[in-house]
Parts: structure tokens; sequence; C-alpha cells
């Protein structure tokens, strides 16, 4: 159903959730770690949370960390962030300290949600960073004291020390809090949802401020034109897998699933018997998942023992699915695998064409609310449909711009035939059927297991170390991991006793564990172009050509 700009505008992030809590307050929200909760228990639990948040004196425009894995506390804080007009800023819980020091104070977070697990972290930066409170929880808060109890007893849930300290405040207890239920007056176009960080060229991560038109015009997008009359309102149930705190999740999960009234399976980890068993115990009709996940999936030996005939819609987003991968489980599950292709920047921007057997090679169209040119990456003129360009998005609803880096946006944002698009940073094809064909990318991003790692990031972490003077960092093509991140390091002359291992270390201390390294290769000089730029597409299609070689000698 498509719905004027009018009726978009009135729209905030919440407020269909809100409807579908008034017509289906006993339907079940979410499932987590096998607790229900009704779409009014997580309504009133947002609500309280929102309370509780203003109590602390977070207001309109505060800036709110979610620093959790995937669980129920996640949707409650986001819900109540969003009715009370602050900004979440959700970042991936295993994030070091040094990652998220560099976060609050881009951001400017005066409160951070965290675990007890990565709490340690958080109480390194309170000195370094604006953070005034931290808001404390497990991963198993919300469950029933029973199963809380056997948890703990089999030691099946880990836990973290927390030490008293005034400025930190446990979550169970903001829900204690009278509920907050007033409408903030907040102006979708210029009041902002979220900030979410992504890879940065220069080695810092970049924030990108979303304000909640842009959210809510892709999620309608997705709800109303994409799944369409495929989506059973109040009686369809969606697995949720990939991390909340990634835009293409929290998208899917709110446009499927809190915007209509359906179950969502909320899945704290991606252990692959446990969503196995779950989609066959609630008989999940969606899901979403990356190519690693499909991949896992069916190299399980216990696949037969589930029954998964209730899957009709999956997707897959986050990496290229390979056509081995899309085969396999068309053959062996009888229906097809649909892409979701998006980023941070310009949101959710094509999917797979749903009343269709979609293509294998094909990332599908743009959403109505994105319009998308294919383009010579020198001239940024458009190119003939059938040759390959780097991608360029648009739409009216997204703002165009990074948190405090107008260097950055400059490099990213440009003007075409008097609009400003967004550089995708990957190159594609039109088809004759008017679907995007992808490819390649970038060589500035890796997607190693479907995360996208900024290669200079990884790169200005390896030269902050005393004996580095120079890095190059590539994505090495793996079918399993869809990329392997090795590293090219040049050592000082006079360095002595330095490995791989001290390198590998260094990273660790540094950086969440999907961004370090596998491995190190030292070398006496990098390629680097007449201006001084480091060649990084030479050093990949070196190894692409050293794994080729192989490949041949086999």
């Amino acid at each position: 159903m498509k719905i004027s700009e009018q009726e978009l505008e009135k729209e905030l992030t919440f407020t269909r959730f809100d409807r579908m809590s008034e017509k289906y307050p006993d339907r079940p929200a979410v499932v987590y770690l096998g607790a229900s909760f009704s779409y009014r228990k997580l309504r009133d639990l947002s609500e309280r949370f929102a309370g509780g948040l203003t109590g602390l004196g977070v207001g309109r425009g505060d800036r709110v960390m979610i620093y959790t894995a995937n669980c129920v506390q996640w949707l409650i804080a986001f819900l109540a962030i969003q009715r009370i007009g602050a900004v979440i800023v959700p970042v991936s819980p295993i994030y070091t300290s040094f990652e998220i020091e560099y976060m609050l104070k881009d951001s400017g977070a005066e409160t951070i949600i965290c675990q007890d697990t990565n709490f340690c972290y958080v109480q390194e930066v309170f000195a370094t960073t604006p953070l005034k409170r931290a808001v404390v929880t497990n991963l198993v808060d919300l469950v029933p004291p029973w199963k809380r109890l056997l948890a703990y007893l089999f030691d099946r849930v880990p836990s973290g020390k927390v030490e008293r300290d005034e400025r930190v405040i446990r979550f169970r207890s903001l829900l204690r809090t009278a509920p907050f239920r007033e409408t903030p007056d907040l102006d979708p176009w210029k009041d902002l949802s979220y900030i979410l960080y992504t890879g940065g060229t220069t080695g810092f991560p970049k924030g990108v401020p979303g304000n909640h038109i842009g959210m809510t015009s892709y999620v309608n997008d997705v709800t109303e034109d994409v799944a369409g009359g495929h989506l059973l309102e109040g009686e369809d149930v969606y697995v949720a897998v990939n991390p909340l705190f990634h835009i293409m999740a929290l998208g899917l999960c709110m446009a499927v699933g809190l915007n209509k009234g359906n179950c969502t399976l909320l899945m704290p980890v991606p252990q692959v018997d446990a969503i196995l068993e779950t989609v066959q115990r609630h008989r999940a009709r969606w899901m979403l998942g990356v190519p690693a996940l499909y991949r896992m999936i069916l190299e399980n030996d216990r696949l037969d023992q589930y029954d998964l005939s209730s899957l009709v819609y999956c997707y897959c987003g986050g990496d290229v699915l390979p056509v081995e991968v899309f085969k396999r489980w068309k053959e062996r599950f009888g229906i097809p695998i649909y892409q979701v292709y998006g980023s941070t920047e310009a949101g959710h921007v094509t999917y797979s064409l749903i009343d269709g057997d979609p293509k294998p090679t094909t990332i599908g169209v743009p959403l109505a609310s994105r319009e998308c040119l294919v383009v010579d990456p020198e001239t940024l003129e458009p190119v003939a449909d059938g040759e390959s360009g780097e991608l360029v998005v648009t739409s009216p609803y997204t703002l165009k711009e990074y948190l405090n880096k107008p260097e950055e946006t400059r490099r990213s944002y440009v003007e075409i035939q008097g609009r400003t698009f967004y550089r995708m940073g990957d190159f594609v094809k039109r088809d004759e059927d008017g679907q995007f064909v992808y490819v390649e990318r970038s060589a500035d991003i890796i997607k190693h297991k479907a995360y996208r790692v900024s290669a200079s990031e990884v790169e200005a972490v390896l030269q902050d170390h005393p004996t580095v003077i120079g890095a190059c960092v590539v994505g090495v093509p793996d079918p399993k991991v869809g990329e392997r991140i090795k590293a090219i390091v040049v050592l000082k002359e006079d360095a002595r006793g330095v490995g791989g291992a001290d390198l590998i270390r260094w990273c660790r201390e540094r950086l969440a564990s999907y961004k370090v390294p596998g491995y190190i290769e030292f070398r006496d000089m990098l390629p680097k172009s007449k201006v001084g730029k480091l060649l990084r597409r030479e050093i990949r299609d070196e190894e692409r050509r050293r794994m080729d070689d192989g490949s041949r000698k086999k």
C-alpha cells in the first residue's frame, strides 16, 4: 500500500508498533530464550524503561549507546529511546574499550546500555569520555526466574563482575518506574532516530546520522511493497538471527515483525541447532541470514532431524550470496533465497522480487523511496545498461552527511544531475530485466563473516605499533567466511624480535575480534601511486592471482 509523504511524516519509529500493540495486545511480539513477550507486555516494558531514562535526565536529542547482544532488552531500550525522542547509538557488543571510547566521544553519548560481560570495557572509558551513566543487564535478566536459576546452575550464561558505583544502574530497576506515555513533538526530517557507525577511509569509524523519516521510508517500502500480501498481519512468524545493531537486521525486524503485529523469534547468538529448533517449534515463515549462516545450515550434520517446511521467505544480506549456496538451498528445500542489499548510509536499497524466482547473481531492484544510478567512477556519468559501473544511491528522505567528518562527507556524497547521491563503493551492472547484478566491491572494504571491515581502520591500528612504518590490509576470498583478513606490513629498519603473533596480539587489544587479521606478511615496501596513495587493489589482485595459481597446481 503506497502512502503519501504527509502520511509518512506522521510515522515515527515506534508509532506503528503502538498501533499493533492496541490491535493485537495478547499476540506474542517477541519470543526470546523460550520466554514470550506479548505486544501489551513489550509496550509496557518499553514505556517503563522510557520513564526510567527520563528520570535519569535523558531526553530529546540525547545520545544513548546500546552495547548488547540480541536480547529482548535491546528492543525494549530501542523503543524506549525512540519514544522519548532520544537517539540510539547501537554498536557491536564485542567492541573493545579502544573502539567504544572513540564512538562515545564522537557521538557525545552520556548514557550506555551494556551487558555485565562487557561492562569492564565501559568502566575503562568513564574518565575519558562524556559518559555519565551505565545501565547494565545480563542476557537472561528478563526470562522467568526458574530459567535464570537453571542457566546459572549449569553455567549456560556468561556473566561479568559489576562493581558498585553511583553511575551504574541495573536495567531491571528502571522497569519499576512509572510508564512514559507522552508523544514527543518530533520533526521527522530534522530529529535524529539513530547514529550508526561504519568503517572510515581515514582509519576512524564514521558516524552515520539517520532521521526518523529516513528509517520509516524504507521500513514502509519493505512492509508494503516488497512483502506486500505475502506478509500475514498478526499471523506470521519471523526468526531474527542477525545482530540488531546492523541496519539490515533492525529494519527487517520492524518491517515484517513489530510493525505488522507478528511474532519475532529473537536469537541471542547464531547457533545453528538452536536456530533450526526455533524454526521448527514456532513454525517460522520468514528468516534473515548471511551467506555463512545458510552454508552452515546446509552443512549441519543434524539437518535431517529438523522440520523446516514452514520456511517460505528466506532473505540474505550483508554479503554476496555464492551461486553454489543459492542452488544447494533451492535443491534442498525447494524455496529460493531472496537477497537484500544496502548500506549504513543509504539504508535498505534493493530487494529481490518476491513474486518471481530470483536470479542467483542479482541483488534485486531498488525500493520505491530509493533511486539508483550506475556511473563511471571517474566521471560520474551514467553508463549504459549491461555495463559495469559504481552504484550511487539517493533518497529525498535520508540525511547526506557523516557526523563531524566534512572531508569524508565530500568524498562519499557527490552531486549528480542536481541531486546528492551516496557512492556505495560497489560495482554493479543492470541486466535486461532492470535488476542489479553485483560485480565487485571497493578494495577499501572487506566482508568477513558478513561484517563490513574497513581496511584503513585495521591499517591505522597496525601503524600505531612502534615498529611499523607501513601496512596494507586486504581481503582474501574464502568460501566459508567471505574474505579472510590479511595484513602486509613494513617494519622499521631497526625493528628486532617483532613477529606476526605480536602484531595480531596488538590488534586484538584494540579491535573487535572480527576485524583482527588472520595472518600477517612482512615486506620491504608497499605499492603506492605517484602521489603516495596506497594501491590496495594491486595487493588484492596479487593475492587472487596467487590463489588461482595454487588452484591450478592442485
